[in-house]
């Protein structure tokens, strides 16, 4: 049985995807260009040499023009792909937009094909050598906390152990729809370092 807060973070999460889906597709492909002009001025993206993306599923918004503009700028962007080994881990693997074969996973997401392409290590990043991470967020609040569409994914990928001494810049991208005023954490949940929605950047000061 759920407990009580399992239920009120599941039935927000089922709202706040909601509201995501609601938008238009125009409304998604400016939201999405908006929020590329205002992170390519951000100095943590001037300075960053590896980046991790990810494609917007869901109503997600999407980081493809930002990510396109890092490609050109000769910084390497990476993928998550669903660890073919380890349940509930990433693995991050280069994406080159136009070339990089991409297949659907599990959950209907796109991502870098493995077999011929993903399995080469030098196409591969280690979590912690990454600079900045852009993730998606079903809902957030300007504390820093982020509600995930509940696998645990990138809360199990980024926690920060001996094994893994270093942890990336996290930034939360979202919708501005898509914020609550006091969302209930999870003592798994990794925080956020800042938030991006397309009116601006907001940091969040967690470490």
């Amino acid at each position: 049985m759920p407990t009580p807060a399992q239920q009120e973070r599941q039935q927000l999460r089922q709202t706040l995807r909601a509201r995501r889906r609601s938008l238009s597709k125009a409304q998604q492909q400016q939201a999405a260009w908006q929020l590329a002009h205002q992170l390519r001025q951000q100095t943590w993206f001037i300075q960053a040499k590896t980046l991790v993306v990810y494609l917007a599923n869901d109503g997600e918004l999407s980081p493809e023009p930002l990510a396109r503009m890092a490609a050109a700028l000769h910084k390497k962007v990476y993928l998550p792909v669903l660890h073919p080994f380890q349940p509930r881990l990433l693995w991050f693997v280069r994406w080159i937009p136009g070339q990089t074969p991409l297949v659907k996973n599990r959950f209907g997401i796109l991502e870098p094909r493995l077999k011929g392409y993903g399995l080469d290590g030098s196409r591969q990043i280690q979590p912690w050598a990454v600079d900045r991470v852009l993730l998606p967020l079903v809902g957030f609040d300007r504390q820093g906390g982020r509600l995930g569409m509940g696998g645990g994914f990138y809360d199990r990928t980024f926690d920060v152990s001996k094994s893994r001494p270093r942890r990336p810049l996290l930034i939360g991208l979202a919708h501005n729809c898509q914020e609550v005023v006091d969302l209930p954490q999870a003592a798994w949940d990794v925080p956020l370092n800042g938030i991006a929605t397309p009116e601006g950047f907001l940091a969040t000061g967690r470490n």
